[in-house]
């Protein structure tokens, strides 16, 4: 590997300390950064792009682990600064300096393409929901989630973490958690546990209209979680939608398994 500098000099030298407004938990700890390289799966010959880089320790381990390019996508400057540096050492590496919500990723770099990134904590959600909608352009992801969150990506039905993230994942993609993480794993420590989901997005993606219509199925249905289905769908057809999907009105929506949220999808 490299000789390169200690990723704890990277940050001192960048005053690179982690913000909470921006959800930043750095991990500086290289036997886990290539654990979870190895984790996201094939990685040569395939362009890879990581959202939130901070000072760069899972993008030195996805460059070792023999990524075709790396396309790091960074909105902090001070972050944007030590991946602009370690890019200085690695023709493979591309900084983007930008939002991810707002930008364009399957336009950054050719098939096959994959996510692995260690999600800054305040905006992972709403970032996997919008990589769902286009889950075709990816070849898989292995992302960085708080323990309770990807517990919620890919709980069964009838439990408690089942509810609209559960449905658009396990609708879109293959979804397991590959590791799970102490808080002493990141600098700094978060209060909680985390873990890394690999999604692998299935062979026919649903189109456009089709995911929006789920997206608004499923935030009726676990909007009021304790209402029966013929009340929460009310606005979206109620009794008789239900009645076409051959769902009893009585149920409640973790009840209901992905399959049938897709009947009642493709029914609106």
């Amino acid at each position: 590997m490299p000789d390169r500098p200690k990723l704890r000099e990277v940050i001192a030298r960048h005053g690179l300390d982690a913000r909470k407004s921006l959800g930043q938990h750095f991990l500086l700890d290289e036997n886990v950064t290539q654990r979870i390289a190895r984790l996201a799966g094939p990685i040569e010959h395939r362009h890879i792009i990581e959202v939130g880089p901070g000072p760069g320790g899972l993008t030195r381990a996805l460059l070792d682990a023999g990524a075709e390019t790396v396309t790091a996508v960074e909105i902090d400057a001070r972050a944007a600064a030590a991946v602009r540096e370690l890019a200085q050492t690695d023709a493979r590496l591309r900084l983007i300096e930008g939002d991810a919500l707002k930008t364009d990723l399957p336009a950054l770099a050719p098939a096959p393409r994959r996510i692995v990134a260690n999600l800054p904590y305040n905006v992972a959600t709403p970032l996997l929901v919008h990589w769902l909608r286009e889950a075709a352009s990816y070849e898989a992801m292995a992302l960085m989630f708080q323990l309770e969150v990807a517990e919620r990506i890919v709980a069964a039905p009838d439990t408690d973490a089942y509810g609209r993230l559960a449905v658009l994942a396990q609708w879109t993609c293959t979804s397991r958690v590959l590791m799970r993480l102490p808080p002493e794993a990141f600098a700094p420590p978060p209060k909680v546990w985390s873990a890394v989901v690999g999604l692998t997005p299935h062979p026919a993606q649903p189109p456009a209209e089709l995911f929006r219509s789920m997206e608004r199925l499923t935030a009726a249905a676990f909007g009021q979680r304790r209402k029966m289905l013929r009340s929460a769908l009310r606005g979206l057809g109620g009794e008789a939608l239900l009645d076409r999907a051959g769902i009893a009105g009585d149920r409640r929506a973790e009840t209901l398994s992905v399959a049938e949220f897709d009947a009642l999808c493709r029914l609106i």
